[in-house]
C-alpha cells in the first residue's frame, strides 16, 4: 500500500516540470520574437541580397538571384585596401585606447578607493562624452584640428609641423578620432574589473620582494584580463566598421576611406546593394574570426 501511494504521488507530480517549462518558454517568447524580427530576419535578407546580380537590361537597383560567390570575389578584389586599412586603423585605435585607459581605470578603480567622491567624479567625467552626440564630438575635433585652428597654427609656429602640412584627412587624424570616441568603451570594462581587484595580492607580491613592474606583470595584468578582453572587443569591433571618423566630411580624406565608408557609398550613392551586402557579410565574418581567435588565445572563452 505504501509503495502504491508513493507511486501515485510520483505520477501526479510529473506535470509540474512541464508546466514550469511552458511558463519559461512563454516568458522567453518576446525576446525570441525580438531576435528573429530584428536580428535574424535582417541577417538573412542581407545574405540573400549579397547573392544577387544586376538584372540584364534592367533599371538601376533591379537584381536577380545568382546564388554564387561572384559579388564576394569582386568586392574583395576591388576593396581589399579598404578592408586592410579598416582593421589596421581599428587595431591601432584599440592599442592606443588601451594604453590611455588602463592607467586611468587603475587610478579610478584602485588608487581612488579611499576617496569615493573623487572616484564618482572621475567616473562621471569618463561617461560625460556619451551625453553629446558621436557626430557632434567628431565634428568638434574637425574644427579644433583644421588648418586654421589655434592648435595647428601654434604647432606650425613652433616648427613642430611643416607650414604646408595638414592633420585632418590623414591616417593619424582618423586613428585619433577613433581612439578618442571609443576610450569610454575601453575604460569602463577595465574599471569594473580593477575595482574588484584584491589589493592584498599586490601587497603579497611586494612582501615577496618582487619589483612593482613584476607585480604588475604577474599579478595585476592576469587578474584584470577579463576587463582587457572586454574593453578591446568593445573598442575594436565598432572601430572596424566605423564610417564617421574616416569620412571626408569629418576627420578623413580620400586616402583614408574605411570599409564602412565603402558600404555606405554602395548602399546610398551607387545603389549597388549586392556589393554593399557582400562587404557587410565579409566584415562581420572577419570580425567573428578575429574575436574568436583572440578570446581563445587570451583564455577568456567565458566572455563569449
Amino acid at each position: 500500500m505504501a509503495f502504491a501511494a508513493f507511486s501515485s504521488s510520483a505520477v501526479t507530480a510529473e506535470p509540474a516540470p512541464r508546466k514550469k517549462s511552458r511558463i519559461a518558454l512563454f516568458l522567453l517568447l518576446p525576446g525570441i520574437l525580438y531576435l528573429v524580427l530584428f536580428f535574424l530576419t535582417p541577417l538573412v535578407s542581407l545574405v540573400l541580397t549579397s547573392l544577387q546580380v544586376p538584372r540584364e537590361y534592367g533599371d538601376i537597383g533591379q537584381y536577380d538571384y545568382a546564388f554564387n560567390w561572384q559579388n564576394y570575389v569582386q568586392v574583395v578584389s576591388d576593396y581589399w585596401p579598404h578592408i586592410l586599412r579598416s582593421f589596421g586603423y581599428a587595431l591601432a585605435a584599440t592599442v592606443f585606447a588601451l594604453a590611455f585607459s588602463y592607467p586611468l581605470a587603475y587610478f579610478i578603480g584602485v588608487k581612488a578607493r579611499r576617496w569615493p567622491l573623487l572616484q564618482s567624479l572621475m567616473l562621471v567625467l569618463v561617461i560625460a562624452p556619451f551625453f553629446i552626440s558621436f557626430l557632434l564630438r567628431t565634428l568638434a575635433w574637425k574644427q579644433l584640428l583644421s588648418d586654421e585652428s589655434f592648435v595647428i597654427t601654434s604647432l606650425k609656429a613652433l616648427s613642430l609641423m611643416a607650414p604646408d602640412a595638414h592633420f585632418t584627412g590623414t591616417p593619424a587624424a582618423v586613428i585619433f578620432g577613433l581612439t578618442y570616441n571609443f576610450i569610454p568603451f575601453m575604460t569602463l570594462p577595465l574599471f569594473t574589473t580593477l575595482e574588484r581587484l584584491d589589493t592584498r595580492y599586490l601587497e603579497a607580491g611586494s612582501d615577496l620582494y618582487a619589483s612593482p613592474f613584476h607585480v604588475f606583470r604577474k599579478v595585476t595584468i592576469p587578474l584584470s584580463m577579463p576587463g582587457i578582453v572586454a574593453g578591446t572587443l568593445l573598442t575594436f569591433i565598432p572601430a572596424a566598421g566605423d564610417y564617421v571618423n574616416a569620412s571626408r566630411d569629418f576627420l578623413g580624406g580620400a586616402d583614408t576611406q574605411m570599409i564602412g565608408n565603402v558600404i555606405e557609398a554602395n548602399f546610398l550613392v551607387l545603389l549597388n546593394y549586392p556589393a554593399a551586402a557582400a562587404l557587410s557579410i565579409i566584415l562581420m565574418t572577419v570580425i567573428l574570426v578575429i574575436v574568436g581567435i583572440y578570446v581563445k588565445r587570451s583564455g577568456t572563452e567565458d566572455l563569449l
